[in-house]
């Protein structure tokens, strides 16, 4: 049996442009559904996470249309990892016909809380906007706004990961057979106060370095990030571009990707095949198992070691 950690890219979950519904939402999640049951049928054993930044965005909206405070990024993050695990545990349950047991656990997640990432925001949460209707949302409600791909939208603070502070009852669940829906949108974000207790912080934590982190903790097989693109490209968006296939963190760290969009995913493929020496994918939700059959995708791994006997 070969474990898994599978991260669900947002844009898996709601592809840009489409609203924002429950409605889309259930429908996407269900496609997904359909592809992690696949894995499941082919024996693998599955530990699912996933994005939350559109959700994240909404619901702040949401807060401050209805004249109310609006809800810290922390309370945000862990309504949408309700919400969205809600809906995936429910549909993979539909999806997959043999007897299994399914949970969905709120995950907290700790941050360094002088991590520099306070002091630049750069995680797009929320809705695209056009530059100028951008801007005009940054002045009216004091955000930081950034360019996302074509667009514009909202960023905020996304400290590294540094503890997963329900790793061990994640590990008592995988232990005994359970398919763990965990560390929805890279974990609700805390910090630890110099007495010790635990506080929620403003900032939301990239889904793929958690996901990476929680693999490695889980001592995971394989980690395959599926989003909305069907690998990682060079040159991305020019005549130029091609598709990575079988790669090494070496050979990745030598070329330049966007922060804002494939550069976590690189650096967490990256950091999880130095740590493990286990393999990494990139690609696109309806490749998955191609992708672990090294058939599809952008696939990390460590270099091959050399056989040659040194004659000194």
């Amino acid at each position: 049996m070969v474990r898994i950690v599978v991260a669900l890219g947002g844009n898996a979950l709601l592809r840009r442009g489409e609203p924002v519904s429950a409605a889309t939402q259930r429908n996407n999640i269900r496609h997904a559904a359909k592809a992690l049951a696949q894995l499941m049928v082919e024996g693998h054993q599955l530990v699912i996470t996933h994005g939350n930044g559109p959700q994240v965005g909404l619901l702040a909206l949401q807060g401050e249309a209805a004249g109310k405070s609006a809800f810290p990024l922390d309370v945000l993050g862990a309504e949408t990892e309700g919400m969205i695990g809600y809906v995936l545990q429910q549909e993979l349950d539909n999806a997959y016909t043999e007897p299994a047991q399914f949970a969905t656990l709120l995950t907290q997640v700790e941050v360094d809380p002088k991590d520099p990432a306070f002091g630049s925001p750069s995680k797009p949460v929320g809705p695209i906007y056009s530059e100028d209707e951008a801007k005009l949302q940054a002045g009216q409600r004091g955000w930081s706004v950034a360019r996302d791909g074509n667009a514009w939208r909202r960023v905020v603070p996304s400290p590294r990961p540094v503890r997963i502070l329900e790793i061990e009852v994640i590990r008592l669940l995988v232990a005994q057979g359970v398919t763990v829906i965990c560390t929805g949108g890279g974990g609700i974000p805390v910090a630890q106060r110099s007495d010790g207790a635990y506080v929620g912080v403003e900032a939301v934590i990239d889904k793929d370095h958690a996901s990476g982190l929680l693999a490695t903790e889980l001592n995971a097989d394989a980690f395959l990030m599926l989003t909305d693109v069907s690998a990682v490209f060079t040159d991305w968006g020019t005549p130029a571009q091609r598709a990575l296939n079988d790669v090494t963190p070496e050979e990745l760290a030598a070329l330049d990707f966007e922060a804002g969009s494939m550069g976590p995913k690189v650096r967490a493929a990256c950091d999880f095949v130095n740590r493990t020496g286990g393999l990494a994918g990139i690609g696109a939700l309806a490749d998955a198992s191609a992708i672990l059959a090294g058939k599809a995708g952008t696939r990390v791994r460590p270099a091959p070691q050399s056989d040659a006997v040194d004659p000194g």
